[in-house]
C-alpha cells in the first residue's frame, strides 16, 4: 500500500471512529441497527424514485418519471397539484424543498416550477433558465436558488423574476451540469461533464478541480472531503490542486452509483444491486452491512438516498421505496442464532449468556468474550455476594465470588430434568425446582425434598425470589404463590386477589413484591395483590422479566413487548390517584425480535452491571440503555386533509371556513400527522366544538365521523403526538358551516307552529261542530218528545176542557143577564178560561224550542184548535226558505203569535183568521190578520183594552228581541198585527251567511264579510 493510501486509510479509520453512533459498542449488522420496510407497486408506492425532499411541514416528496408523490407516514399519494396549482409536467426529475416552505420541481424535458401556498410560478427559457432536463436544484446560503440542467447552470437571486445563466464568464462549462453542492466551509462545488469545479467564499470565478474527468454524484464526508464518482462508478476524492502522481480511484472497492454520509458519519454506497453501509474502507464489503434483493430491498438500481429530519434513511429504487429506521434497541452480536437464551449478570461487569444448544459465555455489548462454562443453560441465579449458579439437566455449577467453580449433581431421580428456577435463601441454602421432578433444597451438599417442609402446592415452582425480610417466595403454575418464612409454608391465591394464571416472575421491590404471570402483573402489599392496569386497558400479560432502575422506573418484559412505567406515574398509581397508569411500549418497531420467554430460562430481563437492560427472546438478546434512549423531539405537523359530506370531497386547505351544502347532517373529516418514523404510534386527539364535550382519541384511524348534525357553525380541532409523546399543541383547526334548508330555519318552525295552531283550531272547530250537531240531534229528540206530549195534551185534555168551557158558555146565554146565577157562572168561566190559558202556556213551553217546521206546525195546530171552538175559519201560510231562528227569538215569536191568534179568535168575532210566517233573507215577518169587527178607536189609540194587557205584552216581547210590532185596525174592517225582525237578529246563521238570492254564502265569503 502506497503512503498516500496509508494516510487515506488512517484518516478514514479515524473518521469512522469519531462519528460512530455508539462509542461503547461498534455498530452491528445493518438490519440489526435499523428496521427495514419496503414498499412497491403492491402497496401503491411510487416506483423509479429519482429524488427525495422534505419541507418544514414534514411531507416527504418523491420525484418520478410518472409524477410527483408525497408520503405522510401512512399513505403514498400522487400529487398532480401542489397548493391547488397543477404541475407543468408529470415527468419530474429535479426536486428541492426550501426552508421557507416553497417546493421547487424540475422537469425532465425542461422547466422549473416553484409552489408556494399563495401561488406558483414556472420558469422556462424565456425567464433565463437553460433548457433541457433539470438534474439538480439547490439553495445557496444567501437564499439564491441554483439549477443544473442539460444546457447549463443558472442562478435565481432572492426576489428576482429571471434566472441568470452561469457559464464561461464565471469559469464554468456551458452544458451538462449535473449537481450543485455547498460544503460546510461555504465552498460551492459544481459537477459537470468536464469534471468538478469549485469556488470558495468571496471568489467570483470557479476553478477546475482534480481529477479532470466526468464526475457526478458528489458527497461531502464528515472531515470535509468531497467525493465524486466517474463514468465507471469509481469514487474519487476530489482535490483542489493537481495530484503528485497519476490520479486513480481513491480506495479499494469504493465503487457505486451514489455516495452519501449519514448524520452519524457513516458512509452509504448505492450500487446496482443494493445499498451498503461502509464502516471500514480498508475491508471489502461485509454482507451484514448490505441491503440487497436477498434481504428485502424493494428493487434493483437504488438511485436516490435521503435522510429525513427524524433520522430515517430513505432509498429510492427502480421498483419502490425503502425506509431504514434506526432501532432504539441494540441487538447483541453473536456468531450464530441463540436457542432460547438465558442471562445472568456476570462478575466482571459483563453478562453470562447461555442457551439450549451452546455453552455459557460472557458478553459485553460489543459481543462475546469467552466460554465460561461448557454446556447449556436452563436456569441461573446471582446471589447478593456475587455467587453465580448455572443449572442444566446434568449439573448445577456454582461460581464463588473469588472465581472458583464447583458443580453439583441433581438430586437422585431428577437427573436429565431441566431446572426451572433457583434461589438462595437467607441461610445460604439453594432452592431448586425441576421440571417434572419437584422442589428441593441444597444445604451442606445434601438435597432435601421440599426442604423438609409441607404445604407446598403440587404445581411446578416457576420462579423464586427473596424479599427484604428474608422470606422465600415461589410462584407456581395454576395461580398460586407459596411463602416460606420461619419454617412454615403459606399459600396465597385468589383469596388474596391473585389472578395471574401461571406465575412467570417474582421481583422484590423493597418491602413489596411484584408478580408477573400469563394474564397480567400485580403488586403484593398490605396482604393483597393489586393488578397493574395501563392506559387503554393494558394488562401487561406474559411478564417474565421485571426490573426497577435507579431512577425509579419500572420495566416489564412480557408477551406484548417491553413496557416502561415512569417513576412519577408509578407513585401516583401506588397512592391510588390513577386507576390506569401511563406507560411506554418497546416492541418490534423498536428492534425487538421475538417475545419474552413464557417457560424458561427466566428471567427474560436483567440489568447489566453497566446499567444497560438486557432482554432475551426466543433467539436474540436486545439491549437498551435506559439513560440514553433514542428520542424523537419533533412534534408532528398536523394537517386536515379533506372533508366528505353527502358523497362529495371538499379540500380543507387554505385556512378558509368550509361551507357544506344545505341540509348536510353527516360528515367525515380526514386528518394526518407528518411523522415518518413510527406512524403506527402516532396518537391523535380531536373534537368538534358544539358536538364533543371532551377530546376523542381514535385508535388505528385518521378519520372522524359525525352524524345527525344540525345546521350551524362548527370548529374541528385535531392534535397529534409522535411515538415519544411529544404533542403538537397547536394542531390544526377547520371551521365548518352547515347552512340550513328552509325546512330547518326558524321561519319554517314558525310556519309549522302556525300550521299546528291552525290544525288544532280546525280540530277544535270540528269537535265543537260535532258536539253541536250531537247536542242539536239530542235537542231535536227531546223537542220532538215534548211536542208529542204537547200535542197529546192539546188534543185530549185541553180540547176536552175547551169543549166544556164552550158548552158552559152556551148555557150561560140561557140565563138572564144580571142574575146572580149568571154572574157566578161568568166568574167561573173566566177562571176556567185562565186555567185553559195557563194550560196552553205550559203546553207551548214544551214546544218553545221547536225547529222552524215545528214553529209553523205548532202555530197552525194552535190556530186550528181555536177554530174548532169558534165560528171562524183559520189558515196559515209559510213563505221563504225555512231556517232556524235564534232560540229566544223563536220563543218570543211563538208567544206573540199565540197571543194574537187567541185574541182574534175570542174577541174579533171574525169569520177568518190568517197566520203568515215569512222567512225572507233580510227580514223575518210574522202576520196575524182577521176580518172581524176591528178595534175601537180608543183601544187602538191606547194600545190595549182597559184591564187587558195582551197587546202590551206583545209589544214588550217584540222590543226585547229587537223587532218592530205594527198594529193596523179599523172598526168593522178587521185587525192586522205584524212583527218584523232583521235577519241578523232573527236567524242562527245571520244575514252574513246568506247570498242576495237567499242562498247560504260559502265559508270564504262569510270570512271576508266579517
Amino acid at each position: 500500500m502506497t503512503v498516500p493510501r496509508l494516510l487515506l486509510h488512517a484518516a478514514a479509520t479515524a473518521l469512522f471512529a469519531l462519528h460512530s453512533g455508539c462509542p461503547a459498542a461498534p455498530p452491528g449488522p445493518l438490519l440489526s441497527d435499523y428496521t427495514h420496510t419496503a414498499w412497491g407497486g403492491l402497496q401503491a408506492a411510487p416506483v423509479d424514485v429519482l429524488k427525495f425532499a422534505q419541507g418544514p411541514d414534514g411531507w416527504l416528496w418523491m420525484a418520478t418519471p410518472t409524477g410527483l408523490y408525497r408520503y405522510d407516514g401512512v399513505r403514498f399519494e400522487r400529487a398532480d397539484a401542489v397548493h391547488g396549482r397543477p404541475l407543468h409536467s408529470s415527468n419530474v426529475l429535479g426536486l428541492m424543498a426550501g426552508a421557507d416552505g416553497a417546493l421547487w420541481v424540475g422537469y425532465r424535458l425542461g422547466g422549473v416550477t416553484v409552489f408556494r401556498p399563495d401561488g406558483a410560478r414556472t420558469f422556462m427559457e424565456a425567464e433565463g433558465l437553460p433548457g433541457g432536463a433539470v438534474f439538480h436544484i439547490a439553495a445557496a446560503p444567501d437564499g439564491a436558488v441554483w439549477v443544473a440542467t442539460r444546457d447549463g447552470l443558472a442562478r435565481l437571486a432572492p426576489g428576482a423574476a429571471r434566472f441568470e445563466p452561469q457559464g464561461k464568464e464565471v469559469g464554468l462549462p456551458e452544458r451538462r451540469i449535473f449537481q450543485i453542492l455547498y460544503g460546510r466551509d461555504g465552498t460551492q462545488w459544481i459537477a459537470a461533464l468536464a469534471g468538478v469545479y469549485f469556488r470558495k467564499p468571496g471568489e467570483t470565478r470557479f476553478t477546475h478541480a482534480w481529477p479532470r474527468k466526468t464526475l457526478m454524484a458528489m458527497a461531502e464526508a464528515p472531515d470535509g472531503a468531497i467525493w465524486a464518482a466517474d463514468a465507471g462508478n469509481h469514487y474519487h476524492r476530489v482535490a483542489t490542486a493537481p495530484p503528485a502522481g497519476p490520479a486513480g480511484p481513491a480506495g479499494p472497492g469504493l465503487t457505486g452509483t451514489g455516495m452519501h454520509f449519514g448524520r452519524d458519519g457513516a458512509m452509504w454506497l448505492l450500487r446496482a444491486d443494493g445499498v451498503e453501509r461502509k464502516l471500514d474502507m480498508s475491508r471489502r464489503a461485509a454482507p451484514a452491512q448490505r441491503l440487497t434483493r436477498q434481504n428485502g430491498i424493494s428493487g434493483p438500481l437504488p438511485q436516490a438516498f435521503f435522510q429525513d429530519r427524524e433520522g430515517n434513511v430513505w432509498i429510492g429504487t427502480s421498483a419502490g421505496v425503502d425506509r431504514l429506521r434506526p432501532n432504539r434497541l441494540a441487538t447483541l452480536p453473536v456468531d450464530a442464532p441463540l436457542d432460547h437464551p438465558g442471562m445472568v449478570p456476570g462478575p466482571d461487569r459483563d453478562v453470562w449468556v447461555g442457551d439450549y444448544a451452546g455453552h455459557v459465555r460472557s458478553f459485553t455489548a460489543a459481543g462475546a468474550k469467552r466460554v465460561e462454562i461448557e454446556g447449556p443453560l436452563s436456569a441461573s441465579f446471582r446471589a447478593p455476594d456475587g455467587t453465580l449458579w448455572i443449572g442444566n439437566e446434568r449439573w448445577l455449577h456454582r461460581r464463588a465470588p473469588g472465581g472458583a467453580l464447583t458443580r453439583f449433581a441433581p438430586p437422585p431421580g431428577v437427573r436429565g430434568l431441566d431446572p426451572q428456577a433457583m434461589q438462595q435463601d437467607r441461610d445460604g441454602a439453594l432452592w431448586v425446582s425441576f421440571s417434572g421432578g419437584g422442589l428441593f433444597r441444597l444445604a451442606d451438599g445434601r438435597w432435601t425434598r421440599h426442604g423438609g417442609l409441607s404445604g407446598f402446592p403440587a404445581a411446578l415452582a416457576m420462579t423464586m425470589a427473596l424479599d427484604a425480610r428474608g422470606a422465600l417466595w415461589m410462584g407456581h403454575a395454576r395461580n398460586q404463590v407459596s411463602l416460606v418464612e420461619h419454617g412454615k409454608v403459606r399459600v396465597l391465591g385468589a383469596a388474596e386477589g391473585l389472578d395471574l394464571g401461571t406465575l412467570l416472575q417474582l421481583r422484590a421491590d423493597g418491602e413489596l413484591m411484584w408478580a408477573g404471570g400469563e394474564s397480567g402483573t400485580a403488586l403484593y402489599r398490605a396482604g393483597r395483590f393489586t393488578p397493574l392496569r395501563g392506559r387503554g386497558g393494558e394488562a401487561f400479560r406474559g411478564v417474565s422479566g421485571i426490573a426497577r432502575t435507579a431512577d425509579g422506573d419500572l420495566w416489564l418484559h412480557g408477551a406484548d413487548g417491553i413496557h416502561r412505567v415512569g417513576a412519577a406515574g408509578l407513585a401516583r398509581w401506588m397512592a391510588g390517584a390513577d386507576a390506569e397508569i401511563e406507560f411506554e411500549r418497546f416492541d418490534a418497531l423498536d428492534g425487538l425480535r421475538g417475545t419474552a420467554s413464557q417457560l424458561r430460562p427466566n428471567p427474560s430481563l436483567i440489568q447489566a452491571p453497566d446499567g444497560q437492560l438486557w432482554f432475551s427472546t426466543g433467539s436474540n438478546i436486545a439491549m437498551l440503555d435506559p439513560a440514553r434512549i433514542r428520542r424523537n423531539p419533533l412534534a408532528p405537523a398536523v394537517l386536515i386533509r379533506d372533508v366528505t359530506a353527502a358523497g362529495r370531497h371538499y379540500p380543507a386547505g387554505g385556512g378558509a371556513p368550509l361551507e357544506l351544502p344545505k341540509g348536510s347532517d353527516s360528515l367525515q373529516v380526514a386528518f394526518t400527522a407528518l411523522s415518518l418514523s413510527m406512524p403506527e404510534r402516532v396518537r391523535f386527539r380531536y373534537r368538534l366544538e358544539g358536538v364533543d364535550r371532551d377530546w376523542q382519541e381514535p385508535v388505528g384511524r385518521r378519520e372522524a365521523f359525525y352524524t345527525n348534525l344540525a345546521p350551524g357553525a362548527y370548529r374541528f380541532q385535531v392534535t397529534a403526538a409522535n411515538e415519544d409523546g411529544v404533542w403538537n399543541r397547536e394542531g390544526a383547526t377547520l371551521d365548518i358551516r352547515i347552512p340550513p334548508k328552509f325546512a330547518q330555519t326558524p321561519w319554517f318552525a314558525l310556519l309549522l307552529a302556525l300550521a299546528g295552531a291552525a290544525l288544532a283550531y280546525a280540530a277544535y272547530a270540528l269537535r265543537i261542530r260535532h258536539l253541536t250537531r250531537r247536542m242539536r240531534e239530542r235537542l231535536r229528540e227531546r223537542l220532538a218528545e215534548r211536542s208529542r206530549i204537547a200535542r197529546a195534551l192539546h188534543d185530549t185534555l185541553l180540547q176536552s176542557v175547551q169543549g166544556l168551557i164552550m158548552s158552559f158558555h152556551a148555557h150561560t146565554h140561557l140565563l138572564p143577564e144580571g142574575t146572580r146565577e149568571r154572574a157566578r157562572l161568568d166568574q167561573t168561566l173566566n177562571l176556567a178560561d185562565r186555567l185553559l190559558v195557563e194550560g196552553r202556556d205550559q203546553i207551548m213551553d214544551l214546544r218553545a224550542a221547536a225547529s222552524p217546521d215545528e214553529l209553523g206546525l205548532a202555530l197552525r195546530e194552535f190556530g186550528k184548535g181555536l177554530s174548532e171552538h169558534r165560528a171562524h175559519a183559520f189558515e196559515a201560510h209559510v213563505g221563504g226558505r225555512r231556517r232556524p231562528l235564534q232560540p229566544k227569538v223563536q220563543d218570543e215569536i211563538y208567544a206573540i203569535a199565540r197571543e194574537a191568534l187567541f185574541n182574534a179568535s175570542r174577541y174579533a168575532e171574525a169569520g177568518r183568521i190568517t197566520l203568515e210566517l215569512d222567512y225572507d233573507a233580510d227580514v223575518f215577518t210574522l202576520r196575524v190578520r182577521d176580518d172581524g169587527r176591528g178595534l175601537d178607536e180608543a183601544v187602538a189609540r191606547a194600545g190595549h183594552r182597559p184591564g187587558h194587557w195582551g197587546l202590551v205584552g206583545m209589544r214588550e216581547r217584540a222590543a226585547g228581541i229587537g223587532a218592530t210590532l205594527r198594529l193596523r185596525s179599523e172598526p168593522g174592517a178587521g185587525t192586522e198585527i205584524e212583527v218584523a225582525l232583521a235577519a241578523e237578529l232573527a236567524y242562527l246563521a245571520g244575514r252574513s251567511a246568506l247570498r242576495g238570492d237567499g242562498r247560504r254564502r260559502g265559508p270564504l265569503a262569510r270570512w271576508l264579510r266579517r
